[in-house]
């Protein structure tokens, strides 16, 4: 593989369509940073939980924005499983933030202009020139506009909730299908409508329905056109 040139990947699209998972694996095969900017707005919403900053689904958004220049948010490897796990101010909450309360308060925090502003710039500076992959909703098209490769993902939403709802079983919590699929028509109709960055596909973005794909399946999607493209072998 050509190491001289350092890629900036965006991977795109809608909630619970696997993006995280494809983009970790794929930043472990390059040996590139990968940054969850999904996990970055689910730590700020858990901030708000923790700090009772929020009242009956409702931020208090004056408090937050005394606090959002305070929070601190990065990604660290775990030694033992080698995986990539979210810090809240130096706090380790990868698993706190995927649970229910967080998902549903997510897409209401995420649409904070001020809160989007400070993310974008810690989402620049923790990339920093490295090789990077990078998953969210408006990586392609504000976070990293000139990226190297733009990804789209998504998949029917059926299949979204299902594999939603397994993730959250298999870690013990108690959930039914209709709330998580409740959860992801929600997120969706906000993340496309919002004022601020809205989720939207890059023009220059390639398509990934993965509706009917494996994951080792969509990952060699992804490395056959970064090989075709940069004439690469990756193995």
């Amino acid at each position: 593989m050509n190491s001289d040139k350092k890629l900036t990947i965006a991977i795109d699209g809608h909630s619970s369509c696997g993006k995280s998972t494809v983009a970790k694996a794929l930043a472990k095969l390059l040996n590139y940073k990968y940054i969850d900017s999904g996990a970055m707005y689910r730590a700020i919403t858990l901030f708000c939980i923790e700090q009772n900053l929020v009242s009956d689904s409702i931020i208090d958004e004056e408090k937050l924005a005394q606090s959002i220049d305070k929070i601190r948010i990065d990604f660290r490897i775990n030694d033992s499983t080698r995986q990539s796990e979210t810090f809240l101010n130096n706090i380790r909450v990868e698993d706190k933030i995927r649970e229910i309360e967080v998902s549903n308060l997510v897409s209401p925090v995420s649409k904070i202009a001020f809160v989007r502003e400070a993310l974008v710039a810690q989402q620049r500076s923790l990339s920093d020139g490295e090789g990077t992959v990078m998953d969210g909703r408006d990586i392609g098209t504000v976070v990293f506009p000139d990226a190297d490769i733009k990804i789209f993902m998504t998949a029917d939403a059926e299949t979204r909730a299902k594999r939603r709802y397994d993730e959250l079983i298999a870690k013990g919590q108690t959930v039914s299908i209709q709330e998580i699929r409740s959860n992801i028509n929600q997120r969706d109709y906000i993340d496309s409508n919002r004022d601020i960055s809205p989720l939207k596909q890059a023009e220059d973005a390639l398509v990934l329905d993965n509706s009917d794909l494996s994951r080792e399946e969509q990952l060699k999607w992804i490395t056959d056109i970064i090989a075709e493209r940069f004439n690469w072998t990756i193995s």
